[in-house]
């Protein structure tokens, strides 16, 4: 499809390709990998040729801690006040009468219900199936430093280099 108020393409990334390259290291972390990178900027190696490959990829959920009523309750009412400061803050920028106290309470607690609100039904309508918190993260098995054919000899040798 065209459009009609121009090239529409401009200025946007293009559609994601795999890698493409040599591989010249492999890395168990990803802090390995970006230092070997480090190390060919150091030694002026055109780094714009490398790219750093995640293989192996897996999702960890790492379990946080146990959720109850009253942590639930509690970050509702901690994240809600934030909230309903804020707004109070700012309605008290626009209220000519009655100074910037009224405001600010009804701000906080409209922010504290709303945020008890918005925590609990969720935790609610699990019935129990997920009582935890947990962060969620892509991780590699590897890290691959790929190179450009060109280079790639080079880029080899160096890191050969910094493994001694």
């Amino acid at each position: 499809m065209t459009n009609p108020l121009g090239n529409s393409n401009r200025g946007r990334q293009a559609l994601p390709t795999p890698p493409s390259g040599w591989p010249v290291g492999s890395y168990p972390t990803y802090a390995e990998a970006q230092r070997a990178v480090d190390y060919l900027a150091d030694g002026q190696f055109p780094v714009q040729d490398v790219t750093i490959v995640g293989v192996d990829l897996m999702q960890v959920e790492r379990v946080l801690y146990r959720l109850t009523w009253g942590k639930v309750i509690g970050g509702g009412v901690v994240s809600g006040a934030w909230l309903g400061l804020f707004l109070g803050l700012l309605l008290s920028l626009f209220t000519t009468t009655g100074g910037a106290i009224g405001p600010l309470v009804v701000g906080l607690l409209g922010g504290i219900v709303f945020g008890v609100i918005t925590t609990s039904i969720p935790y609610a309508a699990t019935k129990g199936q997920r009582d935890f918190a947990s962060t969620m993260q892509l991780v590699a098995g590897r890290y691959d430093v790929l190179c450009d054919p060109k280079s790639a000899e080079r880029a080899r040798d160096s890191l050969a280099r910094l493994a001694l």
